[in-house]
């Protein structure tokens, strides 16, 4: 009799365990507004999201497909791990210089019995959001992997409004118009870009992206029977194979920034904090500022430069205007069509002999930076990623022995693992010879800039540039970026056209870009954008003596903190950013005029002095006229702008 009591005990111990195990895992916000909970139903996983006790994501699967089986099914729950952080950190480039960052994070390990494989499912939660991602462990026998898909599912509750890119394939420079529709209207097998942003009636809004990408394929989101499943960019020449690793192996964070104020998204730094610490141990040389880029305006020089091109005097004419006007670089690009190095190909592709260690006949890469040293100039440049990548260590050896301070590396358009791969080794490379990195022709930012903060940008959105060849950018595109792209981090335009004309005498011209909006809008896009090394792309003589420029003479390209007094999706967006004591405000609109109020309460105590730059009455025929104001203001104030149709208003504000 005591024997079966005993097994009666031990039966109901067995029980209890298993419902231990079945009981959902919860972790909260350190503020308790976030709530995700994952629980395996039917030994399938899947999780939910709260906010406000409202739920955003519910019942949403998760699952991994290797190549020798799929992770989704007859899974067991461990113990899971708790623990809660404060980090403070410092960042050499970004939108905020010391970041202060609180979160709770849970580990759950899930085992397949069948298999025997072991992935953890690591969750953090902070207070504007929440992030998750796969550990991959090794097993005896088993160290290495093959992912063919990552089921990762976003079933968003309701029907929020999907603000996204939507692209027709994985190859892609990821430029183009941002759509705005009901998750509901949105095809099926979209394939969308991210970051994407979802907007729910009840004024709460979602950033989907993700953070740390690194040794991974890029992820998209495609809708598959009204849910959101991801999609992972595969490896070149197939579809099958999107990742290759040793064991053990992570995937990047996938990242959801939540609040019911539009602004804290862009605001938000957990996309840098969910990244690795620095790994430049002397960051001093890492110097952010304004570039020019000559390419944009058709490298226009005066009547009076003797016989421009690829030579010394053509760039002397630009360091000279970048030293009078204190513009830290300038890019030397191309001249005719032809690249500053020797190259066989035609439109910028590559040759089979093109060599970026060999510059032109004529141009001496070493005189122009001695030059540009000896005004206070840095000179970087333009290059080809395949023209550059087969000789990434000669090159960069000989890059640093000229005095090139960075570069900017153009047309990628892949997101695959390999180049994910190629992009983090010509970060760490160039770090090595002091050289600053902006990618053009790639993919959206993961927060690198904290690990590798020689990553000064990156460009992944449709921008100025096109108004070169074709209709010109208007405020309706622009004042999309904040909601879409900005939330994943520095957002490179070709800024500073300084040629607006009323919509109805717009016409693509590849010398002199003409620009659609007005200067003030123009001067605003230098603040609303995160961006290391802005450019100032148009020519020297479009700038000197021209109402606002002295703004983009003073405008910093690197902060010390952010806030956004006033956003309203796909409408309009007031953004201040700090510089030691300065602030400095950058407000767009759409196509729409409005008067804006902007609080100042995110001031300091003290009197401030506010240089405000705004549209001026006559800008629907004059769109380069501003209007200038000075006046004392404190935290107390408030100040309100006009914004014209197109327009914006740019603010300087100072102790």
């Amino acid at each position: 009799m005591k024997s079966f009591s005993k097994f009666i005990l031990f039966c109901l111990c067995l029980a209890c365990i298993n419902c231990m195990a079945q009981k959902p895992v919860k972790l909260s916000s350190p503020n308790g507004q976030i709530q995700y909970t994952f629980l395996l139903a039917n030994k399938a996983p899947m999780y939910n999201v709260l906010y406000k006790g409202q739920p955003l994501i519910t019942n949403s699967k998760l699952g991994l497909v290797f190549s020798d089986g799929v992770f989704e099914n007859d899974l067991t729950l461990q113990k899971p791990l708790f623990k809660d952080t404060v980090e403070d950190y410092v960042l050499a480039v970004g939108k905020a210089s010391h970041v202060r960052d609180v979160y709770k994070q849970v580990t759950i390990p899930l085992q397949q019995p069948s298999t025997g494989r072991r992935v953890n499912l690591e969750v953090r939660t902070f207070n504007d959001g929440l992030a998750f991602r796969y550990v991959f462990l090794a097993k005896p026998g088993v160290d290495s992997m093959v992912i063919t898909d990552e089921n990762t599912t976003f079933n968003f509750t309701g029907n929020p409004v999907m603000r996204a890119l939507f692209l027709p394939s994985y190859t892609s420079s990821h430029e183009g118009p941002y759509m705005a529709k009901p998750l509901s209207e949105i095809q099926e097998d979209t394939l969308s870009d991210m970051p994407a942003l979802f907007e729910f009636s009840n004024g709460t809004y979602v950033g989907v992206t993700e953070a740390a990408l690194l040794d991974y394929a890029g992820m998209y989101l495609e809708k598959h029977n009204g849910v959101l499943v991801s999609k992972l960019s595969p490896w070149p020449g197939q579809t099958t194979v999107k990742v290759r690793a040793a064991l053990p192996h992570h995937s990047p964070w996938r990242v959801l920034l939540i609040s019911d104020r539009v602004g804290a998204l862009i605001e938000s730094n957990i996309i840098t904090s969910l990244n690795a610490p620095c790994k430049i141990q002397n960051v001093a040389w890492v110097k952010p500022g304004t570039s020019t880029f000559p390419w944009w305006n058709g490298n226009v020089v005066p009547d009076t430069i003797n016989a421009p091109g690829n030579n010394f005097v053509t760039n002397k004419y630009y360091i000279d205007f970048c030293a009078r006007n204190h513009i830290a670089y300038h890019s030397v690009v191309e001249y005719g069509l032809h690249q500053w190095y020797m190259d066989d190909g035609v439109g910028f592709q590559p040759g089979p002999l093109a060599d970026v260690t060999t510059p032109v006949p004529g141009l001496d890469m070493k005189e122009i930076c001695d030059y540009g040293k000896s005004v206070g100039v840095g000179i970087r440049v333009w290059v080809h990623f395949y023209a550059l990548y087969p000789k990434l260590d000669s090159a960069f050896a000989i890059f640093e022995k000229w005095g090139l301070q960075g570069m900017m590396v153009d047309f990628m358009d892949r997101d695959d693992q390999l180049m994910v791969n190629m992009q983090t080794e010509i970060l760490e490379k160039a770090a090595l010879h002091h050289l600053h990195i902006q990618f053009h022709g790639a993919y959206k930012p993961t927060g690198l800039n904290r690990t590798y903060p020689n990553e000064f940008t990156r460009e992944g959105t449709r921008n100025y540039e096109v108004n070169k060849w074709g209709p010109g950018l208007n405020a309706d595109h622009d004042i999309n970026m904040p909601f879409t792209r900005l939330l994943a981090g520095s957002t490179d335009y070709h800024l500073g056209g300084f040629r607006a004309v009323a919509d109805a005498f717009y016409l693509p011209q590849y010398t002199r870009p003409l620009m659609l909006g007005t200067r003030c809008h123009m001067l605003a896009m230098y603040v609303v954008l995160q961006n290391a090394v802005s450019m100032v792309c148009d020519y020297p003589a479009a700038y000197e003596g021209q109402p606002g420029f002295e703004f983009i003479q003073q405008v910093p390209t690197n902060w010390d903190e952010t806030k956004v007094p006033d956003a309203k999706t796909g409408e309009y967006v007031a953004i201040a950013r700090r510089q030691g004591d300065d602030w400095y405000i950058g407000a767009i609109t759409n196509h729409e005029a409005r008067q804006l109020s902007i609080p100042l309460s995110f001031l300091g105590d003290g009197s401030y002095t506010a240089d405000i730059y705004s549209d001026a009455k006559d800008v629907l025929s004059q769109p380069n006229h501003l209007d200038k104001q000075t006046r004392h203001v404190s935290k107390a104030d408030t100040i309100t702008v006009w914004l014209a149709g197109g327009g914006g208003a740019a603010v300087i504000i100072r102790k």
